[in-house]
């Protein structure tokens, strides 16, 4: 009698809730509908305000000395590939010093108004990276990129590649620099690319990063730790205020011929909640498409 007593009352909890949650209180209690994912969804980056698609093509494939797989391919490719990119929605694009492809960007991207799209660019600071051995300091490379890119500001100037942890001090003079320029509206935002854990630990707490390139996939392909003690440091950037570009997603291409796991990076990334973009260095279109269909897979 006790045994049947007890199914009863569990019973008619039961049924109660799902009366109550048929009417009033489940609409209260059900989420807004889910939207799906597109690759041109427009997204704030940090606190500074910028404004970028949600999918970022990346230029430096086996990137080094001022080449990659991007400048390899020659001019006509690239611009094929940067203005296929746009036409199709992607208003991010990922250079760098180290890859040479400021002037190929240039190229492709003449006669399209600046204020349709967006780009990072980095400052190579360290040994090796680039041909020459000189490293002047941040504002007279900016002057070099302006003038290389044909623009009058750069939307967000990284640090590129900090591996230290006592990087906020090594690098101070550097970024004392990139603010005034941030200040003087030559330069939108500014942070770092990280490539350690202990770098990406002091870039989420630094109050001068705007914005970090993180490597995330679920992997841990080409990444600087497990891919669940990156994405609590992530989280922690995300609080402060920083913006989060996801890249290596697919381990530096070393999981491309995979759709299985390019989708679960994908997923991985859009639905963590600590990462605002996903930075893909795609070299071809057909490449570019895949990754964009993946993307609208997922719901928000």
């Amino acid at each position: 009698m006790k045994t049947n007593r007890r199914r009863f009352i569990q019973s008619a909890g039961l049924i109660t809730s799902s009366v109550l949650l048929s009417g009033p209180l489940r609409a209260m209690a059900v989420d807004a509908p889910a939207k799906t994912v597109s690759a041109g969804d427009i997204v704030p980056l940090g606190n500074p305000g910028l404004k970028v698609s949600r999918l970022s093509l990346g230029t430096g494939m086996k990137g080094g000395q001022r080449a990659s797989n991007h400048t390899r391919m020659g001019q006509k490719k690239f611009t094929e590939l940067v203005r296929g990119a746009h036409e199709r929605g992607s208003r991010f694009f990922d250079l760098a010093d180290m890859y040479g492809t400021h002037g190929c960007f240039a190229d492709a991207m003449a006669g399209v108004p600046r204020e349709e799209y967006a780009f990072t660019t980095k400052i190579w600071w360290n040994k090796g990276g680039i041909p020459e051995p000189e490293r002047p300091d941040a504002d007279i490379v900016v002057k070099r990129f302006l003038k290389e890119l044909g623009t009058d500001h750069l939307d967000l100037v990284l640090l590129h590649c900090v591996t230290s942890a006592k990087w906020t001090a090594e690098l101070s003079k550097q970024m004392e620099l990139l603010a005034g320029l941030k200040k003087q509206g030559v330069i939108r935002s500014h942070g770092v690319s990280c490539h350690s854990l202990p770098a990406l630990q002091a870039a989420a707490k630094e109050p001068w990063v705007d914005s970090i390139h993180a490597r995330i996939n679920p992997f841990g392909a080409r990444m600087d730790g497990e891919p669940a003690v990156i994405l609590d440091v992530l989280k922690e950037a995300r609080r402060n205020g920083k913006g989060v570009v996801g890249m290596k997603l697919i381990g530096e291409g070393s999981f491309r011929d995979d759709v299985d796991k390019k989708r679960a990076s994908i997923r991985l990334a859009l639905t963590c909640g600590c990462v605002d973009v996903l930075l893909v260095g795609c070299e071809t279109l057909a490449e570019l498409d895949e990754i964009r269909s993946l993307m609208s897979e997922v719901s928000l």
